[in-house]
């Protein structure tokens, strides 16, 4: 059975969704690359007991919203690409229970007809929605005000954006959590790759008595972000700080260095230049080995000139924009399916500066961000979180075969109840 992180990930590249950019509104979403199944396998979860209520639109699932912020004026949506109704594009209406599926506008940037802001009422309070069988699927968060959404032909979604100044939710805090639920099972996670917003918690019960827990933040996590950032900035002047957005004094978001290389096109300029230049230097008079965790078992790399091979892939040099994408230059996916089951562990190599503590990988957990040259925003993410777990750059689930989760993930073959919780002011681990 294919592990589930690969599924919900594979989802973001059909692109339900484009993200409202700079100009026009047909921009698409820079979605997260196509990814092999590059996630060490675990155990598959049992099927046998991956029933659910059934409706006459198909199974469904319960999952339960819970507000505890500080204000009574919180709002979620529900979007997805609807598995037993062709794909279609989702958004569930404002009762929690009602499926909606827009026709395609004839324009682009056509304003959603329907109610789809789901309100949560007081602090504390909890709404219990229900959804069919969804590929792609977020859960929004909007604190003190609604989220503008549009329908593009397709149609397609225009979601929130970060990095667009004249985006009507440029102002507003909000996040959201990333999921899958299909027919074999729910498998949902936290979402730092872009930035980081309100905090988020995840809790998932089974039919078969089974919980977990994803602690998410506290209720200063995203301070806490901030502060990290600003001493970093302070440490090594690379501009870290310039990853913070405010609004009225106060931190509203802390953006990933991938979305803000484009606010700030000349942030992180040859930030990773001189690291590479050391762990290619390494390559060449040192073996290396990378565990594909897959039937191509264990490949070497070899050197050639200004290339690397691992197995029969060859990589050249990335730049630290290819870095901190994880899915442009040497990092972009292909036919090749050895390759692409090489390209997330090297990028998750770079990320977290594994690559001379190590010679081999992925590496061991206390190795991680241990050089002074690093994805520092995905340390003080991964800091921040009362657990450490948390999806903090596109490949944090690459883990050692056995070693613990890293990226803040749930999955179960039976689903009961997903409660999905912002805030922060319960915040447990």
């Amino acid at each position: 059975m294919k592990r589930f992180s690969q599924m919900i990930r594979n989802a973001r590249t059909e692109k339900h969704g484009q993200e409202s950019k700079q100009q026009p509104l047909t921009t698409t979403t820079p979605q997260a690359p196509t990814r092999p199944d590059h996630v060490a396998v675990q155990e598959p979860v049992s099927q046998a007991s991956a029933s659910v209520p059934a409706t006459p639109g198909g199974p469904t699932l319960n999952i339960a919203l819970q507000n505890q912020t500080a204000s009574a004026t919180v709002y979620a949506y529900i979007t997805g690409r609807a598995l037993d109704n062709n794909n279609d594009l989702f958004l569930l209406l404002a009762d929690g229970h009602t499926p909606y599926f827009p026709q395609s506008p004839s324009a682009i940037g056509a304003e959603i007809p329907e109610n789809t802001a789901i309100t949560l009422g007081a602090p504390g309070n909890t709404v219990t929605v229900t959804i069919p069988h969804l590929a792609g699927g977020r859960i929004y968060f909007s604190i003190d005000a609604p989220l503008t959404f549009f329908l593009n032909p397709g149609p397609a979604l225009v979601e929130p954006s970060v990095t667009n100044p004249s985006d009507p939710n440029i102002n507003i805090d909000w996040g959201f959590a990333e999921f899958t639920f299909n027919h074999d099972q729910l498998y949902a996670n936290i979402s730092y790759v872009d930035f980081v917003g309100p905090p988020v918690a995840l809790d998932l019960t089974t039919f078969g008595g089974q919980s977990q827990h994803i602690s998410g933040m506290p209720v200063d996590g995203l301070d806490r972000v901030c502060e990290g950032l600003r001493a970093q900035h302070a440490q090594d002047g690379k501009g870290w700080d310039r990853l913070i957005v405010t609004q009225n004094g106060r931190n509203i978001r802390a953006l990933s260095p991938n979305q803000g290389m484009v606010l700030h096109p000349d942030l992180f300029a040859n930030y990773f230049e001189d690291y590479i230049d050391q762990s290619w230097k390494k390559f060449s008079t040192q073996s290396h080995t990378i565990d594909t965790q897959a039937s191509f078992g264990k490949v070497a790399c070899k050197t050639s000139g200004s290339k690397i091979t691992f197995g029969g892939s060859q990589f050249v040099k990335p730049s630290t924009r290819d870095i901190f994408s994880c899915s442009h230059g040497p990092f972009q996916t292909g036919a090749n399916v050895e390759t692409n089951t090489i390209i997330p562990r090297l990028a998750a190599a770079f990320n977290r500066s594994t690559l001379l503590v190590s010679n081999s990988f992925p590496a061991d957990r206390s190795l991680y961000y241990q050089h002074q040259v690093t994805n520092h925003y995905s340390r003080i993410v991964h800091e921040a979180n009362l657990d450490g777990k948390g999806y903090a750059f596109p490949y944090d689930d690459v883990q050692p075969s056995g070693g613990p989760d890293q990226s803040g993930e749930v999955h179960a073959g039976d689903p009961k109840l997903f409660t999905v919780t912002v805030g922060g002011r319960n915040a447990w681990c």
